[in-house]
């Protein structure tokens, strides 16, 4: 997250919570940053192929949108109801143009969760590059009332079902070490854990280290050993 959308994100969150919630949240943050800044990265191999045996009562449903004209208000408006709808808004319209798709999982047609995905590239500065066929599963949430219901996991494996019909590369996902309830989320899933590792961008260059990479995970081209650090090229938008 870049400095302003962060400034923009906390100033919004002090309109909506003031001063006291916002400096607990400031500091819990801090803390994140300074202590458990690494990221816990998963791949599926999608040539594998999956079968998507979730069971999807009747009241839940999955919907896939790629662009924003097919976004209706109401789900647009629970979208940008968490943080600035100016920013949400301008992130949505930037996703969309660079080829995202946003997943919506409903619960008697009312918005309950979501996930992006894009194909053969990242939104942010990634870890290592992504090949054309590669998949990036990024930004789920799951909203407050409907969480405990495992509905992310359902989200999670149905998009790795459809995307392996699609493409015949890897799909990548992660979530920060800190985050149990993603970490546990994403276990109940066909991802497998690749390797935990943390990421600066300087000057436009983006520099991973590794502190582990599980031998499990198998080798992805441009990936390397552990405890390596690695500078890409600027990421291109």
């Amino acid at each position: 997250m870049s400095i302003p959308d962060a400034i923009s994100r906390l100033t919004d969150y002090y309109s909506r919570h003031g001063f006291v919630a916002t400096v607990h949240r400031a500091l819990v943050a801090a803390k994140r940053a300074l202590f458990y800044n690494r990221m816990v990265l998963f791949y599926y191999d999608l040539a594998d192929g999956i079968s998507d045996t979730s069971v999807f009562p009747s009241a839940i449903k999955v919907e896939r949108v790629g662009n924003a004209a097919r976004l209706n208000s109401d789900d647009l408006q629970e979208l940008t109801s968490f943080w600035n709808p100016k920013q949400v808004c301008r992130n949505i319209q930037e996703r969309f143009r660079r080829g995202a798709s946003i997943w919506l999982v409903k619960v008697d047609d009312r918005l309950a969760g979501y996930g992006w995905t894009l194909r053969g590239d990242t939104i942010e500065p990634h870890y290592f590059p992504l090949g054309q066929d590669d998949v990036h599963l990024f930004d789920f949430h799951v909203l407050p009332e409907f969480r405990g219901r495992g509905l992310n996991p359902l989200l999670v494996t149905h998009i790795l079902s459809t995307v392996a019909t699609e493409s015949g590369g890897r799909a990548f996902i992660e979530a920060a070490e800190w985050n149990q309830a993603q970490l546990a989320s994403l276990r109940k899933t066909p991802f497998r854990r690749l390797g935990l590792a943390r990421l600066l961008t300087v000057f436009g260059h983006t520099l991973t280290s590794w502190s582990e990479k599980d031998a499990a995970g198998g080798p992805h081209e441009g990936l390397p050993g552990d405890n390596v650090l690695t500078i890409a090229k600027p990421h291109e938008r």
